[in-house]
């Protein structure tokens, strides 16, 4: 490969071009109206306009995309997160246009896309999933009454497609359980175009723990550790740290071999995380989807093994392994979401131009953004504009490290989270690791 087109915005589209440049590899560029400045613009060696600042017109326009690749003649497409990132559509008419797809084979993006799917996959593969009900629609009242009384009561409603909690409910009873499931049906319709739904057994406390994974197709899988999200907000995570706090190693390890297991299975093909549920009261772990991209909080893992994964996507794209070292985390590393929200106005939006700006440093500092002074953050994308990540010999000296990044990051004429982030490294249950 010698020239990639970057299908994506912000800073991943300048994490992904940064790669490029080390392997020698020229970077394309894709723009709307709303990012004509932005800065992944200006990284690329080329860069091509592909419509109005509505991700529907741009972003999420995959045959715009495509004419891009074709007109510049790019050897490869990589979709970052988001947007198209996991649309099999996407990716098959990509390699239909003789074009090298960054990512797992469309057939595994769709059956690992569908939660239903994925969970009779995992099962399959002797994976644990959480106690739950699928095919609700082919059960009558009285048997769905049955088997919710089984995995007993709180009981999670999810949608089978899509991501984010988009719908997500939790129930206490039987009696508002019809209510619930419409609600989530109509709100994945709208979301995703699938109303499907299904039940799990909800777990009260607990962690949110995923394993990167990299897949070679036949020929198996390896895994590179796990990182904690359980650190959310609305169902998003918003901290992120690899190793994961007071969760014993020997967990940990069944969970990355239960995750080989599973991408072994289905002949997953490069870069892709495996998120569990772990039950603290039972000290059991649960399946709980497959991501089939590379994740926001990549930066983490890539810090504690010393490790580009970035590059190691495009490699495997290309038919190669990853490289052959014994990966162990070495370090400790945490990652906070800096987002364009206002924390003292119930976190909304604050999109602006950025009329200060100051970014921390330091051994073991890492800022991936997209944003300068004079910067204006348009309204029409995702608010995080950002991710502060630092790295320490353990917990303890990360947290105070992140304490004086973030008290040294200083962006005005917008309100963020930066603050928000500073009262959590001061919060007893964070700083003890038994948060839930």
């Amino acid at each position: 490969m010698k020239k990639i087109l970057i299908a994506n915005r912000g800073e991943i589209a300048n994490r992904i071009i940064k790669s490029c440049k080390v392997l020698g590899y020229k970077s394309v560029a894709v723009y709307s109206d709303a990012d004509k400045n932005a800065k992944h613009v200006k990284m690329a060696d080329e860069a091509f306009h592909i419509g109005p600042s509505k991700s529907q017109e741009s972003y999420l326009s995959y045959n715009k995309i495509i004419d891009v690749a074709l007109k510049a003649k790019v050897d490869a497409i990589h979709p970052g997160f988001g947007f198209l990132s996991e649309n099999d559509q996407f990716a098959q008419k990509i390699i239909d246009s003789q074009i090298v797809w960054i990512g797992p084979k469309p057939e595994t993006i769709r059956s690992m896309g569908n939660k239903d799917i994925a969970r009779n996959l995992a099962l399959k593969s002797n994976v644990p999933i959480c106690p739950g009900i699928n095919e609700i629609a082919n059960l009558t009242n009285e048997q769905l009454k049955k088997e919710c009384e089984k995995i007993g009561f709180p009981i999670l409603v999810k949608s089978s497609a899509g991501g984010g909690g988009i719908g997500m409910n939790v129930v206490n009873s039987f009696s508002d359980l019809e209510k619930a499931l419409d609600k989530t049906s109509n709100l994945a319709k709208k979301a995703f175009g699938d109303g499907s739904v299904f039940l799990e057994k909800f777990i009260t406390n607990a962690r949110h723990i995923e394993i990167q994974v990299f897949g070679f197709g036949k020929n198996g899988s390896v895994h590179l550790f796990e990182r904690d999200c359980s650190m959310q907000r609305r169902y998003q995570k918003i901290i992120e740290e690899s190793p994961a706090p007071k969760i014993p190693r020997d967990i940990i390890g069944q969970m990355a071999m239960s995750a080989v297991k599973l991408a072994s299975f289905v002949n997953y093909q490069g870069a892709g995380t495996i998120e569990f549920i772990y039950d603290l009261d039972n000290k059991k772990y649960y399946f709980l989807e497959m991501n089939t991209r590379i994740q926001v909080e990549h930066p983490i893992t890539e810090q504690v093994i010393d490790f580009d994964l970035i590059r190691e996507q495009i490699f495997v794209a290309s038919g190669e392994k990853i490289s052959g070292k014994n990966y162990f985390p070495k370090m400790h590393s945490i990652e906070c979401r800096i987002n364009a929200e206002d924390p003292y106005n119930d976190f909304r939006p604050s999109p602006g131009k950025i009329e200060t700006l100051h970014f921390p440093g330091g051994h073991g500092v890492r800022l991936d953004t997209h944003v300068y002074s004079g910067y204006i953050i348009p309204p029409n994308y995702d608010s995080m504009i950002a991710k502060l990540i630092v790295t320490a010999q353990n917990r303890e000296e990360a947290i105070d490290k992140m304490r004086r990044a973030l008290d040294e990051f200083v962006i005005e004429g917008i309100k963020t989270t930066i603050p928000f982030h500073r009262q959590l490294m001061d919060n007893p249950d964070y700083l003890s690791g038994d948060y839930t």
